[in-house]
């Protein structure tokens, strides 16, 4: 785990059932998990740096380790409302809604195009702060290993051309507000110049 900002800490493990590494993070101060998978540590490593209380999913796929977190700390997990027929096994999981305040004040924002229930989280700089802010994504933007931003592979989508333009309006709306921290279920974190990798991306 790694502290990419003051009490933002990242990590990535192999997720087990797709066999690629995927990305969680933890926001201390809200008590916040992002589409949380179980650290390389365990959740002993985890709670060394806080009692996460939230579990956000950025769509229903990122459900991931959620109940693991759930059975050690009882923490709520929330997704999208349209994504909520998905859990039908058990999960305990309550709705949001595009434009809810969830804790932290954390902001979610609509993304969709991908699936309807693709969100990305916007917490904003505080008061008086110039920069700051941080912005969380799921699969509608990833970061290649060459550290460039691109979308999921063609495959995964219905009709890839119109996705891909889709997702480029949603950016460029996403690119309006204030962050500078882009943090993503598929690829590093991007600390300090996310907004702009993002605005760049969305030009195409």
């Amino acid at each position: 785990m790694n502290e990419i900002l003051p009490g933002v800490f990242h990590w990535s493990v192999l997720h087990e059932k797709i066999g690629i590494p995927v990305h969680s993070c933890f926001l201390r101060a809200a008590g916040v998990l992002i589409d949380p998978m179980v650290p390389a540590g365990g959740l002993d490593a985890l709670e060394r740096h806080g009692t996460p209380r939230h579990a956000l999913l950025t769509n229903r796929h990122h459900y991931r380790h959620s109940g693991r977190f759930a059975e050690r700390f009882g923490v709520e997990v929330r997704c999208h409302r349209a994504g909520l027929h998905e859990f039908t096994r058990g999960e305990r999981v309550e709705p949001f809604e595009p434009g809810d305040e969830l804790p932290g004040g954390i902001r979610v924002v609509e993304v969709g195009v991908l699936c309807p229930e693709e969100t990305a989280f916007h917490l904003p700089p505080r008061r008086g702060e110039t920069g700051g802010g941080l912005l969380a994504m799921g699969d509608a933007v990833i970061r290649g290993e060459d550290g460039e931003l691109r979308f999921v592979p063609d495959e995964y989508m219905d009709d890839a051309d119109a996705v891909k333009r889709g997702l480029r309006q949603a950016f460029r709306r996403l690119g309006e507000l204030r962050f500078d921290t882009l943090l993503l279920a598929h690829g590093e974190p991007l600390a300090g110049n996310g907004r702009e990798a993002l605005r760049a991306f969305a030009r195409g």
